[in-house]
């Protein structure tokens, strides 16, 4: 009699600080046969933000997190934050429609911050910025959903200050768009 195959699960890694501003560089297909080599099927990425859907038998997240960190440490060099969800998660976040509501314009950039840990913040949510151009719609356990309005003078490396300073260093931030495309790959 042969064993069973235990089931997969499909998962999306999000690195933390790659390729930005010429740091840490981590060329995508490089990222991918790693991801690969470490035993995980189905690999894609998206952008060279460091998106990456997987699929594995491993059901610990914080298991696939110290496996991914450690790989991309011996290969590249450099050690980053890693945020690992399952498809399945990502899917149910995108049907709860957390923008709901908000007129969607050239001018408006919609944003959900992945948490490593519980948020420990006390900041009021909804949360809008002083000058009007950045909202925090909603804060999850491990999720923060915001939005800039580029038109009226916001940029997105203020907006993500004032998250990093609220909820901590531990987060990544990914655009609406890029976690859309991510899911339908």
């Amino acid at each position: 009699m042969t064993k069973p195959v235990p089931a997969k699960t499909k998962y999306a890694a999000f690195l933390r600080g790659i390729n930005v501003g010429g740091n840490n560089p981590v060329p995508m297909a490089e990222l991918k046969k790693l991801f690969e080599k470490i035993g995980f099927s189905q690999v894609k990425t998206l952008l060279a933000s460091g998106n990456v859907v997987f699929e594995t038998a491993e059901l610990d997240a914080g298991r696939l997190r110290e496996i991914i960190t450690a790989a991309i440490e011996r290969k590249f060099g450099f050690k980053i934050g890693i945020i690992i969800r399952t498809l399945a998660h990502l899917e149910k976040m995108i049907a709860a429609e957390p923008f709901q509501g908000i007129a969607i314009t050239p001018e408006v950039r919609l944003y959900v911050t992945f948490l490593s840990d519980k948020p420990a913040s006390k900041m009021k949510i909804p949360y809008e910025s002083p000058s009007k151009e950045f909202r925090i719609l909603k804060v999850t356990a491990g999720e923060i959903f915001s939005f800039l309005w580029v038109d009226r003078g916001g940029h997105t490396i203020e907006a993500m200050n004032v998250i990093e300073k609220e909820f901590g260093k531990n987060v990544t931030t990914r655009n609406w768009n890029t976690i859309n495309k991510l899911v339908a790959k």
